[in-house]
């Protein structure tokens, strides 16, 4: 029998997990299945120990259970124990190590895919909730110049920046005025609405790398923003979707995919 994996979230049903893990196990030659778990809002342990019960290995955790994971897991890497929320859990016998893997998804599509070095640039991260939480420390581990941390309510960057220590900025977008970065990344939800973060003009230095973490919504209001404020590259979040996936692949696999082809299909399935 082949090795069950599951993605589980509430919905569940857009996500891409199962065709980007059905490639990296073509690609790979791993003999596994992948698919979608629906779980009720109150139900996230249950359908994960029902799902392990009957064989599964490991599951993605997604919205809006990330932080009810990192409470189940009963061994944590240090990446997760910085977000504070865990988006692959991997049994292993008795234990259930959790892991998170969108900073290292990010960090992999900026560097890897768009060719945009992070070390000793200015760095701009937009929000202050769980997306953002989840890559500050890969983002730090890449020892950036800077690290902006902005939001609408100072408290809560500040609250954060607290957490990781003196090297985080924290700062109002008003604050922002006056400031320059070459990479300014988008971890709030206003995509998802269509909304715009309220950035001030001038944001974006010469050559710099706009990066939406929202995908499959086209040209968001953040990155049109950034495209008439001169943002020599616009991104959004499928290469990090890819990236993170191919990380938890690793962690149950102990195979590296690799993850062209994966984002090749998803690109040609939304055009």
């Amino acid at each position: 029998m082949p090795d069950r994996y599951a993605v589980i979230g509430n919905p569940v049903a857009h996500s891409k997990s199962p065709q980007i893990h059905a490639e990296f196990a073509r690609q790979t030659g791993q003999d596994m299945t992948y698919e979608r778990l629906l779980a009720p809002t109150d139900g996230f342990i249950a359908t994960v120990e029902a799902f392990h019960s009957l064989g599964g290995r490991g599951v993605n955790v997604t919205l809006p259970f990330k932080g009810e994971a990192f409470g189940y897991a009963t061994r944590l890497s240090e990446r997760a124990r910085a977000a504070q929320a865990v988006n692959t859990l991997k049994f292993e016998g008795t234990a259930i190590f959790g892991d998170n893997t969108d900073g290292t998804g990010l960090v992999n599509d900026v560097t890897r895919n768009l060719g945009c070095a992070i070390t000793g640039r200015r760095v701009l991260l937009l929000g202050a909730g769980g997306a953002a939480r989840g890559v500050i420390t890969p983002l730090l581990e890449q020892q950036p110049a800077r690290l902006v941390l902005a939001n609408r309510t100072l408290g809560k960057a500040q609250g954060l920046a607290h957490n990781f220590g003196g090297s985080l900025e924290a700062a109002t977008y008003a604050a922002l005025a006056g400031g320059q970065f070459d990479l300014v990344i988008n971890a709030t939800s206003a995509s998802l609405t269509g909304a715009l973060p309220p950035l001030p003009r001038g944001v974006f230095a010469q050559g710099a790398l706009a990066y939406d973490m929202m995908y499959g919504k086209g040209e968001t209001p953040f990155l049109a923003f950034a495209r008439v404020e001169g943002a020599a590259t616009l991104a959004d979040g499928f290469g990090m979707l890819v990236e993170q996936a191919a990380e938890s692949f690793f962690i149950w696999r102990g195979v590296r995919p690799h993850t062209a082809p994966a984002l090749k299909l998803l690109r040609q399935a939304t055009d």
